[in-house]
């Protein structure tokens, strides 16, 4: 959905908490006539005092109360999106949210776009377009650690640690042009020797680092899929069951128990994951379990990790027909034979192993230990600037040593810096906020 056709002259307004029926809901507006539609609509015809619960009932067109509770007035630029708000908290009824949205409508509100109200406390300078994306991150966040990192963004951290990288780029920027300003002068090779350097450490490395987090950053808040394969009876159900922490998958000596896909979602160190259990592999005559096999294949293919588990009693489990990350060896406790190095030795009935389990899971997903996690890059849209920027400071780090072709290094990082200003959207601002706020619900 284009978010086109914003505009911070007109007073919106929509309903602010999710669809359903609850104990409270919430309606927002927002934009300069936000008081004066608020005193044609409340029973006291006023507008209470700013940051003020009070009490207050909502009348319709006839001057029928709608609903009553609570009225805020926040009033601008101290409001989260810079102009006039008002807050209606009322009770969670979809037909009476529903109700007083119209008489809103009807006493000169727009309809809020998706993601309008963020996107005018971007406009407003009350939060950097990095900020406004946390907000999105905070709502989806599907872990604790996910909704933590949605919460440093928001507070403006890793938006900060860009803003120190524009400045050093500016800096550095301003160095090489000055060179191109003095031609006359004889700048000592030692000079942009130095100035390279400080580009590599002060610029470079840090993305880089902040590169290195993209892959456990994006999965934070999008997830990844594990897939168990193997051959029947080797434990994949019961594996299943112990990582989630309960029986979801019916665990039977009988070969050929599961012929479908069954997955369950649960979190390693606070990554969300959808794990699933898969047919066993073998060469059968059955139909339903060929189809079984034909999707356990499929899953394989295309699961972010795939885990092949064996029967540390049965040699004939041990060699994998499809491309695995992880190779687990059950039932050590049954062991009879040497197991090959690549396996992580375990047993799902005992749980020896289940520890080394997780964290080689984590780290295939990903898992790093950052100094600082307000550096981490969560989102695509990040990731992809972050390397652009990178490739033309490269750029212009390969023309710093001839002098003839300092205009190509100043021309490079000047780039590099608008890049970079992108996540916070700063440079082509119509263009990012419109691509950004696509994302949003409507009563953000």
């Amino acid at each position: 959905m284009s978010n086109k056709g914003f505009t911070s002259k007109s007073t919106i307004a929509a309903i602010a908490t999710p669809p359903g029926r609850g104990g409270v809901g919430i309606i927002r507006i927002s934009g300069p006539d936000a008081p004066s539609i608020l005193s044609r609509l409340s029973v006291h015809r006023s507008v209470p005092k700013s940051r003020q619960a009070t009490l207050d009932g909502w009348l319709d067109q006839s001057g029928e109360l709608l609903d009553q509770g609570l009225t805020l007035y926040f009033p601008g630029p101290a409001s989260y999106t810079g102009e006039d708000v008002i807050e209606l908290q009322g009770h969670g009824s979809p037909v009476i949210l529903q109700a007083l949205l119209s008489r809103l409508f009807e006493l000169g509100c727009q309809p809020a776009q998706a993601g309008e109200f963020t996107r005018r406390a971007v406009e407003h300078g009350k939060l950097d377009l990095s900020q406004a994306e946390a907000v999105v991150a905070c709502i989806d966040a599907a872990t604790v650690r996910a909704g933590k990192q949605a919460q440093k963004q928001l507070q403006g951290v890793f938006g900060k640690h860009i803003s120190t990288l524009m400045q050093r780029l500016t800096s550095l920027v301003a160095h090489v042009e000055a060179s191109l300003d003095f031609p006359e002068e004889e700048i000592p090779t030692l000079y942009f020797s130095d100035l390279g350097k400080k580009m590599r450490e002060e610029v470079v490395e840090p993305i880089r680092y902040m590169l290195a987090s993209a892959p456990l950053g994006e999965r934070l808040f999008e997830g990844a899929t594990v897939a168990i394969i193997g051959s029947p009876n080797v434990g994949k159900s019961s594996l299943l069951n112990t990582l989630c922490g309960r029986d979801r998958a019916i665990v039977s000596h009988i070969e050929g128990t599961t012929r479908d896909l069954l997955d369950v979602d649960f979190e390693i160190n606070g990554i969300p994951l959808r794990l699933i259990d898969t047919a066993g592999l073998r060469d059968t005559d059955d139909m339903i379990e060929i189809e079984g096999v034909r999707r356990a294949l499929q899953t394989a293919g295309s699961a972010d990790v795939t885990l092949f588990v064996a029967d540390a009693s049965r040699p004939e489990t041990w060699t994998p027909t499809v491309h695995a990350d992880l190779f687990l060896m059950n039932k050590v406790d049954l062991m009879r034979n040497s197991i090959p190095e690549k396996f992580i030795q375990m047993s799902v009935s005992t749980g020896a192993g289940m520890a080394v389990l997780r964290s080689s899971l984590a780290s295939s997903l990903g898992d790093v230990q950052m100094g600082d996690e307000g550096m981490m890059v969560t989102r695509e849209r990040h990731r992809l600037l972050l390397v652009e920027s990178l490739e033309y400071i490269e750029a212009g780090l390969g023309c710093l040593g001839n002098e003839e072709m300092l205009d190509l290094t100043a021309m490079h990082w000047r780039h590099a810096w608008g890049l970079l200003g992108g996540i916070l959207g700063i440079g082509d601002v119509e263009y990012i906020l419109d691509r950004v706020f696509s994302e949003f619900c409507i009563g953000k």
